[in-house]
């Protein structure tokens, strides 16, 4: 019986590590940023590119940074010609694919923030995933080349936030 009992054991502790293997996330974030705005701005955006080489499809589901009061993952749609910013739950990222949050498409909001961004600065950000994995970031604050399609997209001040 003890015998049998140890077996057990011995098989169960060998079989752990493959276990927290099979959790662990195949999620990489490349070329983080955050857009530097001007200093009485209240809302910034974060962007990156999010890979993930694992075989399960992942989605990013919550973000958050100390140096905003409120931060949501946000989307651009061409509705009728006119480009909306929404709030989305989630955004997808392709098992063997990759999520761009880029300018005029999805996002990280940065909304009520605490104090002036300055460029250069590190921005700490903390990606958490359906799977229940996280990733703390660090994404540095630069200047994005603006253009007037650009430039519309930001515009939240017809936002309620």
């Amino acid at each position: 019986m003890h015998r049998s009992i140890f077996r057990f054991a011995l098989l169960l502790s060998a079989a752990i590590p493959f276990s927290s293997f099979a959790m662990e996330t195949k999620l990489t974030v490349n070329d983080p940023y955050v857009s530097l705005v001007p200093p009485n701005s209240q809302v910034s955006a974060a962007f990156m590119v999010i890979r993930n080489a694992g075989s399960t499809d992942r989605k990013l589901v919550k973000a958050e940074s100390p140096v905003a009061k409120t931060v949501e993952l946000h989307s651009h749609t061409n509705e009728n010609g006119v480009m909306k910013m929404r709030e989305v739950k989630s955004i997808d990222i392709k098992a063997n694919g990759q999520a761009e949050l880029k300018p005029g498409g999805y996002h990280i909001m940065l909304i009520n923030i605490r104090q002036a961004l300055k460029e250069g600065e590190a921005i700490p950000i903390a990606l958490s995933f359906d799977d229940g994995s996280k990733q703390q970031i660090e994404a540095p604050v630069r200047k994005v080349p603006t253009t007037p399609s650009a430039e519309k997209g930001m515009d939240h001040s017809g936002m309620k936030h």
